[in-house]
């Protein structure tokens, strides 16, 4: 049987570690066979000239709260599932978890349901489900509705304990204000990730909780009290916590570039680092200029989404964009710009993003300009 061959040369390979130049990749049947010097591959099929872009795996996207002109919360299913993935797809992100925001009971475990059955269904990109709440502070609720946020309660958890098995990964974002610390260590113990967020919680219970099993923090710096001089809070707890790591929305707009800046450097040491999210709504994908949430009115204007109010509600961001943010605003270097939107999201859900190794599938791979202007999919 023959084999289909693509070599891609021409360009820089990132390998989920290093960028390597002067090389080309060889995959053989979508799997990545070799990476080496062209002169060096025999039979390299197809060669593609990437023209100087870079050759990624895909962006690995843990926050994503709809695409495609639609939102999760407005239709759990399948189908939505898979145009929020395709959409996303679209702007190099090949695993994400659809996000639900605070919303009742019912919707919640139409979710689960919805995200088991997608599982099921093998749909492309689908990584798993983030629930953002209900368990968060009213106090600090941002664009979620006060009305629906409430405790953790016992019927709560036992739904999620069940789900989590039969998911690819599922992520909890939860606030120590509505949920207690035996039952993020319950939730871990189910094989949850655990994400802080939403809350004023003092320094010492961010800690506990992070003893606890929570492992990360989302969208740093945003709806969460700010580090004091007496009081660190969540964003202190962060950067002193070498095992926690943060979700960052790198738009400049959500988090100002030097403080940015300031927490890469923090994070630098690991183990916990800090990785690329892009919290993105409806419109992501698409040219509309507003939709709603809720039954509340968003606009967007300018790269920001705003509920009439002008609170911010999500983002109008795409991972390159984010990319070019950390690398240009907040001198990161690429390398590790690129780790935070691939290795190091894909490591907390329980994915490899390695290059060293044969295997790796093609489908799984973008290719990004050089100037960070664009990454696609190179498979449709």
């Amino acid at each position: 049987m023959t084999q289909a061959v693509q070599t891609f040369t021409g360009g820089v390979i990132f390998d989920g570690t290093r960028l390597r130049e002067g090389l080309a990749a060889r995959f053989c049947d979508g799997a990545l066979a070799a990476i080496a010097p062209l002169a060096e591959l025999d039979a390299p099929g197809e060669v593609v000239d990437l023209g100087g872009d870079i050759l990624s795996p895909g962006y690995v996207d843990l926050q994503v709260n709809g695409g495609g002109g639609v939102m999760l919360g407005d239709d759990p299913s399948v189908a939505v599932l898979a145009q929020i993935c395709a959409a996303h797809r679209s702007l190099g992100a090949t695993t994400l978890l659809p996000t639900l925001i605070t919303d009742t009971r019912e919707k919640t475990r139409a979710t689960l349901a919805a995200c088991i059955a997608a599982a099921e269904a093998g749909v492309m990109g689908f990584g798993g489900l983030h629930l953002e709440g209900p368990h968060l502070s009213v106090a600090r609720k941002g664009a979620h509705d006060a009305a629906l946020i409430r405790p953790m309660e016992a019927e709560d958890l036992a739904a999620l304990c069940d789900a989590a098995p039969k998911l690819p990964k599922l992520k909890v974002t939860l606030a120590p204000e509505n949920v207690t610390a035996e039952q993020v260590t319950t939730l871990v113990e189910a094989g949850i990730l655990v994400s802080l967020g939403h809350t004023d919680a003092p320094f010492e219970t961010c800690v506990a909780y992070a003893r606890a099993g929570a492992s990360c923090a989302t969208h740093l710096f945003n709806a969460m009290s700010q580090m004091g001089n007496r009081a660190p809070g969540l964003v202190g707890a962060v950067l002193d916590t070498a095992e926690l790591s943060a979700g960052v929305i790198a738009d400049a707009i959500h988090v100002h570039p030097a403080s940015l800046r300031a927490a890469w450097l923090a994070k630098r040491r690991g183990p916990g680092r800090i990785f690329l999210v892009s919290d993105a709504m409806a419109v992501a994908g698409t040219d509309a200029t507003e939709f709603e949430l809720e039954g509340r009115r968003i606009t967007r204007l300018d790269g920001r989404l705003c509920l009439e109010d002008g609170t911010l509600a999500g983002a109008d961001l795409d991972l390159t964009t984010a990319l070019r943010v950390l690398t240009r605003d907040c001198d990161v270097p690429l390398e590790e710009a690129l780790e935070a939107a691939t290795t190091v999201p894909a490591a907390l859900i329980g994915q490899q993003v390695d290059l060293t190794r044969a295997g790796y599938p093609l489908a799984e791979m973008i290719r990004i300009k050089a100037d960070l202007s664009r990454a696609a999919p190179v498979l449709p």
